[in-house]
């Protein structure tokens, strides 16, 4: 059809052109494309000649085109295609995009062609249809608008008439009312009526009324202001801002009032659940350190001893082995009294145990108490103990009552030097009050708050073994009792603990 130089030349041409280029005789197969034409449906050069071009058509569409295809051939045109309707091109990985076909027709050696300019116009479609989904939000906003603007007045009045917690106001530069709406009004019984005209000062407390006025000063210069008031426990927040007309001086300005309280509660109590949870962890941080240690130093000791126990053993040196006997079984006291501690804390968490109440002799147990402790003082210590009242038959929980005074008083021991005396007093009126004083070491002031608290250990104990729970439990067991306790510590000079508990009779 061509000489080889100008069919090179003709070729350079097309593939130049920047739109997709596609010749096709009547049956719609594929006799010419460009390399744009490839690049829009994915496919080469080779794989499109003599194919049919409803490869490129989308299926739902292929059997329409055929028609047209055939109508169009019965009476070829320059026709544009897909400016008015919804075209698509199927690529070759079975995409589609939207184009717009530039159909025109001619003969080669009297066999009619059709030569389509193919545009790839997905990006202006979604752009039309950005603009038709736009103008349609438009025409709603404007009609919606047009609405609201109508209803506008009743609407306003009725967010002001239900404002709650405060009030909506408009003042003048003598800060007279000039508006004023709230649910707060009605539910006091005021008539906001009756306050257009008069002075918004004249109805505040004079303790505030200064700050109120410096504060208004500066809306009136132009100044937006948000401030919180309290007066007799009350919290207000108060956001005022200026009301302008363009240039024109500002002699009106809004004021909204609404009460914070609640909020101002929640957000303390948050801080102070925070606060909580940060001594919570510090408490746990240390009891990890308290527990590493007070378990692996009685281990320690026992393996030690045994391993000397079986040396001395060896060489039939009974004698010496009770001594090592003793380390063990101090260890494994120490051991149990941790244990107790944690099973005694899972019991009252868990609200397993519960108070059971008998009769007993109270002289006789605090009797019993004092020589079951006097095996774990410090040399030269010494308990005494003194009883004020009569009838020592009470009716409580004797178990509960051990734990609590068993606490109190090797804590007592432990804080305490050799030598010291550790003093009971027992008070027995209408209640049970007693008290455990002893004269060692003390409690740092700053710590004595966090005393109940569990693990919590004071920073003056490191060095002193324990759990950090035996008080917490005592407390623990003296609500079981319906009791309370107090104590009073000076550092370096001692600590009394006081609970009290009240006395049932069958």
């Amino acid at each position: 059809m061509f000489s080889n130089a100008s069919s090179d030349d003709f070729k350079l041409l097309i593939d130049s052109v920047g739109e997709g280029l596609l010749i096709a005789d009547k049956k719609g197969q594929i006799t010419l494309v460009n390399r744009r034409c490839c690049e829009l449906f994915g496919y080469t050069e080779e794989e499109l000649l003599g194919q049919k071009v409803e490869l490129l058509i989308p299926a739902s569409a292929r059997k329409t085109h055929v028609a047209h295809r055939d109508g169009y051939n019965a009476a070829p045109k320059k026709r544009q295609m897909g400016s008015d309707m919804n075209l698509t091109g199927l690529k070759k990985d079975g995409s589609t995009f939207h184009v717009e076909i530039s159909l025109n027709h001619s003969k080669i050696k009297d066999d009619p062609i059709a030569i389509a300019v193919i545009t790839d116009i997905s990006e202006r479609v979604i752009q039309d249809q950005k603009i038709k989904e736009l103008n349609a939000n438009l025409e709603k906003k404007v009609e919606e608008r047009t609405k609201e603007v109508l209803e506008s007045q009743r609407l306003y009045s009725a967010i002001a008439k239900n404002f709650p917690n405060g009030t909506i106001n408009v003042f003048d530069k003598a800060l007279k009312y000039l508006f004023v709406e709230g649910l707060e009004l009605r539910e006091i019984g005021i008539d906001p009526n009756k306050l257009i005209g008069t002075s918004y000062l004249d109805k505040v407390n004079q303790e505030i009324r200064p700050q109120l006025e410096s504060e208004f000063e500066k809306v009136f210069k132009g100044n937006n202001r948000i401030f919180e008031l309290e007066y007799h426990g009350e919290f207000y927040s108060i956001n005022a801002v200026p009301l302008s007309f363009s240039d024109e001086e500002i002699d009106k300005i809004l004021v909204v009032e609404e009460n914070i309280t609640a909020q101002k509660i929640v957000t303390q109590k948050r801080e102070e659940a925070l606060q909580k949870e940060k001594r919570l962890n510090e408490m746990k941080s240390r009891f990890v350190s308290m527990a590493s240690h007070e378990f692996r130093t009685p281990l320690s000791t026992v393996l030690s001893s045994v391993s000397l126990i079986e040396k001395h053993l060896e060489k039939g040196n009974i004698d010496k082995t009770v001594k090592h006997t003793g380390r063990i079984r101090s260890a494994v006291a120490g051991l149990t009294e941790i244990l107790n501690d944690f099973l005694s804390v899972e019991k009252l968490e868990s609200n397993i145990q519960e108070a059971k109440l008998e009769m007993f002799d109270l002289k006789k147990f605090c009797h019993e108490i004092g020589e079951e402790l006097d095996t774990i003082t410090k040399e030269g210590q010494e308990i005494k103990v003194y009883f004020e009242g009569e009838d020592w038959m009470i009716n409580s929980d004797p178990q509960v009552m051990k734990n609590i005074c068993y606490n109190l008083l090797s804590n007592a021991i432990k804080y305490s030097k050799e030598g010291d005396e550790i003093i009971v007093k027992v008070v027995k009126s209408d209640d049970l009050t007693i008290s455990v004083q002893d004269f060692g070491i003390g409690i740092p002031y700053e710590e004595q708050k966090d005393m109940f608290n569990r693990f919590f250990r004071a920073k003056n104990v490191t060095n002193i073994k324990g759990t950090g729970l035996g008080l917490n439990i005592v407390k623990k067991y003296l609500e079981l009792l319906n009791g309370e306790i107090t104590f009073v510590s000076e550092l370096n000079e001692g600590t009394t603990f006081t609970f009290k508990i009240p006395l049932t009779h069958e």
